[in-house]
């Protein structure tokens, strides 16, 4: 089983940064796949980012591509979200999640393990 918490939320005005952790515990980390997913208030939980088990990144959402970096930290069990430029769409609770394997989906359900997620706030 691999527990995940997540830390970083907070609020910034636009264009500032956040860096979002998401550490990992729990045997078997280094082969699960880390996404990041964002949900804002009444809608669906969306795949921002993600990064292998080997560290390749893929932003899933086309809009944070050139702000946001998803890093992997494997002596840690760490990973993290550095978002800059944030602009208010940005905001919402981040959560991130494991899933086994290399094939990243963007659907929530095929996802196995989740944190309890981050609050984001941007203001104008």
């Amino acid at each position: 089983q691999v527990l995940l918490f997540e830390s970083g939320g907070g609020l910034v005005q636009t264009g500032g940064s956040l860096r979002l952790s998401c550490a990992a515990s729990g045997r078997g980390f280094s082969d699960y796949s880390v996404g990041w997913f964002r949900q804002a208030p009444g809608k669906e939980r969306e795949l921002v980012s993600a990064i292998t088990t080997t560290g390749r990144a893929t932003s899933i959402d086309d809009s944070v591509k050139g702000r946001f970096t998803i890093s992997r930290d494997s002596a840690k069990s760490t990973v993290y979200l550095q978002m800059n430029n944030l602009r208010p769409e940005d905001a919402g609770v981040y959560f991130c999640a494991a899933e086994f394997g290399d094939d990243i989906v963007r659907h929530p359900t095929s996802w196995d393990y989740w944190g309890q997620g981050t609050q984001v706030t941007v203001s104008h």
